[in-house]
């Protein structure tokens, strides 16, 4: 019988930890393995800083919407105070889970025994817990005057690390973790001139991939593949044209300069640019992939974003968003021009899908141990597959 490999030991990714011009892929149960997604759940999902949504679902005091990392289910909510806050989705009593639905809450109340939580997280109502709302006779047959050493104050609703950038809320489960920005790196100083605060989601679909999420995640950051899977695509975003750029932090950067122009692909658009990006810029995309989870693509008159969420080894839920500069939703020709790009990238994605899912059954075959990586078109896997391993590998 063949034993699987300790998916913790760095042993067992001496390849792929060689230089990119020597390295081997991940090995294959990194994508076909329970025991490896189980670990890796624990070790990189429960650690990492995990984009789950956007600012502009939390507009108003008590907009709230429900999340899950691993199998935590957790409560995204914007507070009194008007301070964007996250929360396990478990009460505090006997651990019924909170909410079901999005939604605008004033509070938070558990379905089974009432207990009543405001948008702060603090326990402000638990029934017949205080010794005065007891029944005096059933409190002298048990012999007690009450619950003995209870303090609402330390029974408020667990606590989740957040933080925002831009128009993005990302959590961490993990108390003890490094800031976002140790995450993010030098990252947001290549795309300052991008009004991420300011964009306005108009658009949202959702698909499910039957494929392991780094081999979707794997696919938008290398362009090897473009000739071939998006042959529409690489008329405008040409692979020939596609630079890398890199630093600091956890995420894979290129941008493609100069864009050509297409009137059949929607890359390009009538309508007005970002305000503030300079000529080059203007003549540019950039794709971003912060690590775990998730796509930002920047063209000069809109963004798409790529959510992922793993649901299982060999399964990935995906919400691809669209957000356009709010002047733009303006102009009368708004519509055709954002329907046409929602067509064009619905087009693309389903290339997408089609190949990595293709990958999926695959790299499922046993006999596969492995390949070999580009220089010029996969150092960013490379750095990617190492990011992954520094979470397998860490203490």
């Amino acid at each position: 019988m063949t034993l699987n490999p300790d998916y913790n030991n760095e042993t067992t990714y001496a390849q792929t930890r060689l230089p990119v011009s020597m390295a081997s892929t991940l090995i294959p149960d990194a994508y076909r393995s329970e025991d490896f997604y189980t670990s890796e759940r624990e070790r990189l999902w429960s650690t990492s800083w995990v984009c789950v949504g956007y600012t502009q679902q939390l507009e108003k005091t008590g907009d709230t919407f429900i999340s899950q990392v691993n199998d935590q289910a957790l409560i995204v909510t914007r507070s009194n105070s008007g301070t964007i806050r996250a929360f396990h989705n478990v009460c505090r009593h006997r651990g019924a889970k909170l909410l079901t639905e999005c939604g605008s809450y004033s509070f938070f109340r558990c379905p089974y025994h009432a207990w009543g939580y405001d948008l702060d997280g603090k326990l402000k109502g638990a029934p017949y817990f205080p010794d005065e709302e007891g029944n005096p006779a059933e409190n002298e047959f048990y012999g007690q005057n009450g619950v003995e050493a209870f303090d609402k104050a330390n029974y408020g609703l667990l606590p989740v690390r957040l933080s925002v950038w831009g128009c993005f809320i990302f959590v961490n489960l993990d108390s003890n973790c490094q800031p976002l920005e140790s995450q993010l790196g030098d990252m947001p100083e290549f795309i300052k001139n991008y009004p991420l605060s300011d964009l306005v989601m108009t658009h949202s679909v959702k698909y499910q991939i039957e494929a392991n999420w780094k081999l979707v995640a794997e696919n938008y950051m290398e362009y090897y593949h473009l000739p071939w899977v998006h042959p529409s695509l690489n008329r405008v975003s040409h692979h020939h044209n596609h630079h890398r750029f890199q630093g600091k932090g956890m995420y894979y950067g290129m941008t493609t300069f100069p864009l050509d122009k297409d009137p059949d692909v929607p890359v390009e658009s009538e309508l007005p640019p970002f305000p503030d990006l300079d000529e080059q810029e203007r003549q540019s995309a950039r794709w971003l992939w912060v690590f775990p989870n998730v796509a930002i693509s920047l063209l000069p008159y809109y963004m798409t974003v790529m959510l992922l969420t793993p649901d299982g080894y060999k399964r990935t839920q995906e919400s691809f968003d669209f957000f356009f500069y709010p002047s733009a939703l303006k102009e009368p020709n708004f519509s055709p021009e954002s329907q046409a790009v929602y067509q064009f990238w619905d087009t693309v994605n389903i290339e997408d899908i089609a190949i990595v899912e293709r990958v999926q059954e695959g790299i499922s075959n046993k006999a596969y141990q492995g390949g070999r990586m580009s220089f010029r078109f996969e150092d960013s896997i490379h750095r990617f597959q190492n990011h992954v391993i520094d979470k397998m590998v860490r203490p």
